[in-house]
């Protein structure tokens, strides 16, 4: 790597850590400070926050990876995907802004479940706060692994501290999002996924632009159809199992704590701003996405000289091979962009289920806004070391690590966060039915191999049957509720 592309590395990485210390002078000094950012974000803040959580490093490494190989088909995730977050926007986003601070200011998922059934209040904060670390701890291992492949990919054999290249940026990744989030906490992690959701859309813009001006549009076109006739086809060997599966991605929306706390933090009437302006980022950066993975197969069978042993790496490969050393850092950042905004959420979110959900509710239930803090950092530090453990095989895919914890996410808190801001019949009973029964029938047919098996997508049978859970135990314990309320 180049002493240009250092430099631009190192300026990014001071950037994200200036800002860490900018937001720990504003607002971490309660609890809601530090994992709420104390409900005042901006709309373009918390819509971008958003986004680039959400996105992570599946959205510059993935999805194109993905593209790379299977071609204009693999396009129905990202369709799947923007139809989902419209929704959730619509739909989860007023509703959970309002009812969190109606129902006792709830600043975490699972004390907000608590507080809306406080029947199984303590059984609904203990397991949806294990599912959070659970998942949240290998969803951070998949942003980790990006890190990971984008040093192994830009520095090959060379050591780095006496690592690998790729435990190095393992390591790396995982120390600078440390810093960020444990000293800034909410507000740190807002205000960088703001920038960081600023230079993703731009290097997601200028990258296939870039190559279609070097490679021409003709010839890329005319490439990609010999390389394989059905590569620009929407439906190109495409089953209805995986354009069902593909479109399904959209579901695990619904139930991903790390997108759904941002609505919680938006300022007051700033739901409907954040919307138009998150749905526009995204839009944006799922067509780069998308043209990055297209274009560079392309450009990669232009130049037989060029060698791409991982189609997750295409970004990478794209940015040290066509751009001044010095944009390459800035298109690298941006990968580490992409990367770091979504760990630092997951990380404080698995803090705020640790912290709220246990350690206060079981071991210190006095503890001092201060103490709960400091504890918050610790827990973020923990779950980070478990991360790395899990990404330390370089083998790891991202897309595979991500489609596991995502599908997990949204089976066991889609429908039951939906359900619980829309309906009232819904009872404590019910809730926790759902949660579990989305969680173990993913886990189930993920390691029964019938994923595989069958090509249908994991979140499909967990969604529909903790919707069914739900449904069929809230209806059955109505009466128990009712009694017991009056």
């Amino acid at each position: 790597m180049q002493t240009p592309t250092l430099i631009s590395l190192a300026l990014y990485f001071v950037l994200m850590l200036g800002i860490g210390l900018y937001a720990w002078r504003k607002s971490t000094e309660d609890s809601e400070g530090y994992l709420l950012g104390g409900r005042n974000l901006p709309p373009a803040v918390a819509a971008l926050s958003a986004g680039a959580s959400d996105m992570s490093g599946w959205l510059l490494l993935g999805l194109p990876g993905a593209l790379y190989v299977s071609g204009l088909v693999e396009a129905w995730i990202g369709i799947g995907l923007f139809i989902g977050a419209l929704a959730n926007w619509l739909i989860v986003a007023p509703r959970l802004r309002e009812q969190t601070v109606s129902y006792g200011n709830s600043l975490t998922i699972p004390q907000f479940l608590a507080n809306r059934f406080p029947d199984k209040a303590t059984a609904l904060r203990v397991v949806s706060a294990v599912i959070v670390v659970l998942f949240f701890s290998v969803y951070s291992a998949a942003g980790l692994v990006g890190g990971g492949k984008l040093f192994a990919a830009s520095f090959l054999d060379e050591p780095i501290l006496g690592m690998s290249p790729y435990m190095a940026g393992v390591v790396l990744t995982a120390g600078v999002v440390l810093a960020y989030t444990m000293v800034g906490g909410f507000l740190a992690v807002s205000l960088t996924d703001f920038v960081q959701g600023c230079i993703m859309v731009v290097a997601l813009v200028v990258m296939p632009l870039v190559v279609l001006l070097d490679d021409g549009a003709g010839t890329v076109a005319t490439t990609l159809r010999d390389v394989d006739p059905n590569f620009l086809s929407w439906f190109g060997g495409l089953s209805a199992i995986g354009f069902i599966s593909a479109i399904a991605w959209g579901l695990g929306y619904f139930g991903q704590p790390h997108i759904i706390v941002r609505f919680m933090a938006v300022r007051d009437g700033g739901i409907k701003a954040a919307r138009n302006i998150g749905m526009s980022w995204m839009f944006v950066a799922l067509i780069g996405a998308l043209g990055v993975g297209i274009v560079g197969r392309a450009h990669v069978e232009l130049n037989p000289g060029i060698e791409l042993a991982d189609p997750e790496t295409i970004f990478v490969l794209l940015a040290n091979t066509l751009f001044h050393p010095f944009v390459t850092g800035f298109l690298l950042a941006a990968l580490l962009a992409a990367i770091m905004s979504t760990i630092s959420s997951q990380l404080l979110v698995s803090s705020s289920s640790l912290t709220e959900d246990f350690y206060r509710l079981f071991l210190r239930k006095q503890a001092s806004e201060r103490e709960m803090v400091n504890v918050g950092r610790v827990c973020v530090l923990l779950v980070s070391v478990a991360a790395i453990a899990i990404a330390s095989d370089p083998d790891s895919e991202v897309l595979g690590l991500v489609s596991n914890a995502w599908a997990g996410f949204g089976a066991a808190f889609g429908p039951l966060i939906i359900l619980s801001l829309i309906w009232r019949g819904m009872t404590g009973a019910g809730a926790l039915a759902g949660l579990v029964t989305g969680t173990l029938v993913v886990i189930a047919w993920i390691f029964s191999g019938a994923a595989e098996a069958t090509g249908v997508y994991e979140i499909i049978p967990g969604f529909a049957a903790a919707w069914l859970a739900i449904w069929l135990v809230s209806k059955a314990t109505a009466r128990d509720a009712t009694t017991a309320a009056a």
